[in-house]
């Protein structure tokens, strides 16, 4: 179900991409009116969705967003407020989001929608019947503003549950202009280019790349990346299905050719033991501050790491500039991630806010906002913030539903979406003894054997 955008033609658009970063890169309104119809829903001068009137009505919504997501996310829900008269109410979750919601559902306190990072979760929400059927005006949103397959990816066994509020491009390489310049670097388009790319880099004395191995889920993202280039678009359904076992040659393949850089300490900043104690948004941080001497020239993540470089002084375009996930086959990968509102609770105001994360007006605000990809092929792409976002979401829109989707986000929680655990913990082994990929695919298949069983 979960497909990628068609290779040859994501490296045309990302070629693409990579010139913009090189050159530098309506009003919604808060008035209220009735509907015509009498239905009571309220729809503002310049909105495209019509919502129901909630005065005086409490909503809860539950998500692993922190910082400036979270921040942006709350615009979104303001605007809500704004046009429904409801109070919405956020509510720090944590991974896996399964567990928290089980605790939340458990206490008898469950969250009314929770936007939930996994294809896998989804299921299992069904499958533990918390989650509620997306009702009719939020199912028309989604006909009319999304391609067929981002409609499939929130529906179990035909019945739509998800709506997919916020998607990624997770295949692409952000890098320090000051530190590539200063090397004598260019953008590589190979791998074998990459690794060169990384020891001119080395050699002028700035660790070439920032690893967030703190956090499983990025080197889940390295793994996908090499394996969907290097072993090609049917091998990465199989194996995403466990049709194939993690024992498999192309895992082999994939993992020895991930040594390559994981097995060369000097080209990981702080080696892999830092690695392995830097998060995600510190792995960004520290490769666009410092100057010309960063802790890291390159980090590799989705259009999503914009919102940290914004943490920075690096102002994307021209101190910080992006290129494609380096083919290691004969094409770049693209691979996808997202998240979904889901209903856990049948209330008016739950099925609203599902209408309102479906409908564009909602998506513009945090396109404005930046660091945010949408799936909503009906936002226009003027409403991000540069020419850089603007074309990273375009190609995500072209692909229409050639979209393929983050293997670990499709797998059974407990092997891809747990910290400490399954491929998340496997992978971080792996980084810290890169040689061991026997063991390493050893332990990836029996993990997955008793998550996809379980």
């Amino acid at each position: 179900m979960r497909r990628t955008l068609r290779m040859r033609r994501a490296a045309v658009v990302f070629t693409a991409i990579g010139a913009l970063a090189l050159a530098g890169c309506g009003d919604d309104g808060d008035g209220k009116d009735e509907a015509a119809d009498g239905s009571g829903t309220t729809e503002d001068s310049a909105s495209t969705v019509n919502l129901p009137k909630l005065d005086g009505e409490k909503i809860s919504v539950a998500a692993v967003w922190t910082g400036p997501e979270q921040a942006n996310f709350t615009k979104v829900l303001d605007e809500f407020e704004k046009r429904t008269g409801a109070t919405v109410t956020f509510v720090p979750a944590q991974d896996p989001i399964v567990n928290f919601l089980g605790t939340k559902i458990a206490g008898g306190q469950p969250p009314d929608v929770a936007m939930i990072p996994q294809v896998g979760a989804i299921q299992q929400a069904v499958a533990k019947k918390w989650a509620k059927p997306v009702g009719k005006e939020a199912q028309a949103q989604l006909g009319k503003n999304y391609a067929q397959v981002w409609q499939d990816l929130g529906a179990v066994d035909g019945t739509q549950y998800g709506v997919y509020f916020k998607a990624a491009n997770k295949s692409l390489v952000w890098y320090n202009a000051q530190a590539f310049e200063n090397a004598g670097a260019s953008e590589p388009k190979t791998w074998k280019d990459f690794i060169a790319t990384a020891e001119t880099v080395s050699a002028s004395g700035v660790t070439p790349v920032s690893v967030g191995g703190a956090d499983g889920w990025t080197l889940t993202d390295w793994f996908e990346n090499v394996y969907l280039s290097q072993a090609g678009p049917e091998k990465y359904d199989q194996l995403a299905k466990h049709e194939i076992k993690w024992t498999d040659p192309s895992v082999k393949d994939a993992l020895t050719t991930l040594a390559e850089l994981f097995g060369k300490p000097a080209l990981i900043s702080g080696g892999a033991d830092g690695a392995l104690q830097t998060e995600f948004p510190v792995s960004v941080t520290q490769t666009f501050t410092g100057g010309d001497q960063p802790k890291g020239a390159m980090v590799f993540e989705g259009d999503f790491v914009s919102v940290n470089i914004a943490q920075t002084e690096a102002k994307i375009g021209t101190d910080a500039k992006v290129f494609p996930f380096p083919a290691v086959g004969a094409d770049s990968p693209v691979v996808t991630g997202g998240d979904a509102a889901v209903a856990l609770k049948d209330t008016k105001g739950a099925q609203a806010l599902l209408t309102w994360l479906a409908s564009k007006d909602s998506a513009k605000i945090w396109a404005e906002a930046g660091g945010f990809i949408s799936p909503n092929k009906e936002l226009d792409a003027s409403a991000y913030p540069n020419d850089v976002q603007r074309k990273i979401a375009e190609a995500l829109i072209d692909a229409g539903d050639d979209v393929r989707f983050d293997m670990s986000d499709q797998a059974p929680q407990s092997f891809g979406g747990t910290p400490g655990k399954g491929e998340w913990k496997t992978l971080q082994d792996f980084l810290k003894n890169p040689k061991d990929i026997a063991g390493t695919q050893a332990k990836l298949e029996s993990d997955a054997a008793k998550a996809y069983t379980s």
